[in-house]
């Protein structure tokens, strides 16, 4: 029993020295951007500590508007992504074993988001190849009856390219989870008289539940903090976040750069927060699961 423990003891200090440089590079790269951020967010130009900073985000509608639309943008991008991919995920899965096509579906990934919100607008804007299409076979009398779906307050165009980015992402993350699902027990619900619904709810869904609870916090995170899409297909006011923080950051006037700061800085303490409660809330599911299976 001892030279077991010591055994453990051992193997887990190997693993923690392989880990240390990944650690360290992580440590003085991301940890110090962050501790510096944070930092220049209570500090004015001259280097005084104070909450000022914070206190002008909260007493500015325009900032409410800004973390609206983007929690809006991200939500929905997350949910229609999450959507639209466990569908295709369990429509494909099996044709995904045995076949390259796979490949096919995750070229969108290949793609970046800017080039991704450059071909929205290029197709979807009201002078763009479908509307140009539309009008030349007589299906509208006019460009300008074309729906606008970039470039509007709602961010329409922002969350379908997010979506068009993400779906591959998330079939990424659940094909594996569908390979090592059991599905003849979707076959035994099926035979006791219960519906698709049932056998997703009883046998897939527990399984898939924890993926998908780390994919939407990963997708939120992203869509929330990221700049290139809404700087293409956001209107002037109101803009995401970042873009607003961008402009606090660019504006010429030093004394708004911790405004930047502090406005990028809440999202990111939103995003965390979001993260913790997901990561126990899956073991915690992960821990029935196992202790459901070990009986």
């Amino acid at each position: 029993m001892m030279n077991g423990r010591i055994g453990l003891l051992s193997n887990n200090w190997k693993l923690s020295l392989y880990l240390l440089p990944a650690i360290a590079v992580t440590l003085l790269l991301v940890g110090y951007g962050t501790w510096s951020a944070v930092a220049q967010s209570f500090q004015t130009i001259d280097g005084e500590w104070t909450i000022a900073a914070y206190a002008e985000l909260f007493s500015s509608h325009a900032f409410f508007h800004s973390l609206k639309l983007t929690f809006r943008v991200a939500i929905l991008s997350t949910l229609l992504s999450l959507v639209i991919g466990l569908v295709m995920t369990r429509m494909l899965y099996e044709l995904f074993k045995d076949s390259t096509s796979k490949l096919l579906v995750w070229v969108p990934m290949l793609i970046p988001h800017f080039v991704a919100g450059y071909l929205v607008f290029l197709f979807l804007s009201q002078s763009g190849l479908l509307s140009s299409l539309l009008y030349q076979i007589g299906a509208l009398e006019n460009r300008e009856n074309f729906p606008v779906l970039v470039q509007e307050k709602f961010g329409i165009g922002i969350i379908l390219t997010y979506v068009w980015k993400e779906v591959p992402f998330v079939i990424l993350m659940l094909l594996p989870v569908y390979y090592e699902i059991d599905h003849r027990y979707s076959e035994v619900v099926r035979t006791l008289g219960g519906s698709k619904w049932d056998a997703f709810k009883t046998v897939e869904l527990p399984w898939l539940l924890p993926v998908l609870i780390e994919t939407s916090v990963i997708v939120v995170a992203f869509v929330a903090s990221a700049f290139e899409i809404p700087y293409l297909l956001g209107v002037t006011r109101p803009e995401m976040l970042p873009v607003r923080a961008y402009e606090w950051f660019y504006n010429g006037d030093w004394g708004k750069r911790p405004l930047a700061f502090s406005a990028m800085i809440l999202p990111g303490v939103i995003a965390l927060l979001l993260a913790t409660l997901s990561i126990g809330a899956v073991q915690k599911h992960r821990l029935r699961m196992i202790k459901g299976r070990s009986r």
